[in-house]
């Protein structure tokens, strides 16, 4: 397929300085869109307490550099006011968002690993929910929900005005399986059906909103977690059907180009299944099927 054609639209994606933000970032860069990389993450600023790499300076630039526009944002995508003047901002300088990514996520980006066993405060991963601290609680639904919502709260009067754009929530799994660990999985079936939600009420006024959700994807955190780079990564064996944050990117790319996607609101979508449907690839050139996991 010819890849999607994105200039002159814009786009704003949060959580974007690392992780999948920032590979559905450099996606739509090279797709030439515009975008707004959102982030708390800054050169010269503070590092992330586990000192995961990346800045909104270094995605945004990237992006640039990808034929795209990238413009770093530093916002706290937990704080009403941050993200309000985010929004008033794209809104002076091109009206509005043609597209929001809601890729912002937090509360377990602590926990260690041990071999396959995430511990926080010595509590793994996977402990029952009254063993956990609800500390997690709060950041899970914090970053990941709350976030989402305040974006597309801002974002949503701009695009209804115009009667177009499609936002997106960056989701783990899709099917009705348990997640393990009882506030991981709550807020992501809360993103699920804020997304289904969401939809409901835009529809009318041409707006989409969908869910899409990556495989196991190697990220900085993972590949760091399983001491390894982007260079020797086929040399471990869980990341034998991982991903690229890229791949949801594309997905999320093809998505936004599509025409007819008011079709697919209210949707959910693997980045695995969008791969197959609209025939793209990873950009190690690998077609990664849907993981079983999602």
């Amino acid at each position: 397929m010819a890849s999607p054609d994105l200039r002159g639209r814009t786009a704003v994606v949060t959580g974007a300085s690392r992780g999948a933000g920032r590979g559905i970032a450099l996606a739509l860069g090279s797709a030439g869109a515009t975008v707004y990389v959102a982030a708390r993450s800054t050169r010269g600023g503070p590092p992330p307490a586990d000192g995961a790499p990346g800045t909104v300076d270094d995605t945004a630039d990237e992006v640039t550099a990808r034929g795209g526009r990238g413009i770093a944002v530093r916002c706290d995508a937990t704080d009403a006011i941050q993200v309000q003047a985010l929004f008033d901002r794209v809104a002076a300088g091109s009206g509005g968002p043609d597209l929001l990514v809601n890729a912002v996520w937090g509360g377990n980006e602590r926990y260690d690993v041990s071999g396959d066993v995430h511990r926080l405060a010595g509590v793994p991963f996977d402990a029952p929910f009254w063993e956990h601290d609800t500390a997690r609680w709060n950041e899970m639904m914090m970053a990941g929900v709350w976030a989402s919502l305040l974006a597309s709260r801002a974002a949503a009067p701009l695009m209804v005005a115009r009667r177009r754009g499609l936002i997106v929530h960056v989701t783990d799994g899709i099917s009705p399986r348990y997640r393990g660990n009882l506030y991981w999985d709550l807020s992501h079936e809360a993103i699920n059906r804020m997304a289904f939600a969401m939809a409901e009420e835009l529809r009318p006024h041409g707006v989409a909103c969908v869910a899409v959700t990556p495989g196991f994807m190697r990220t900085e955190r993972v590949l760091r977690h399983l001491g390894t780079d982007a260079q020797r990564w086929r040399e471990v064996e869980l990341l034998r059907d991982s991903e690229t944050p890229e791949y949801v990117g594309r997905g999320i790319a093809t998505l936004a180009a599509d025409a007819g996607v008011l079709d697919r609101t209210g949707r959910s979508f693997a980045s695995g299944d969008l791969a197959a449907e609209y025939g793209f690839v990873d950009v190690d050139g690998r077609a990664v099927p849907r993981h079983p996991g999602v």
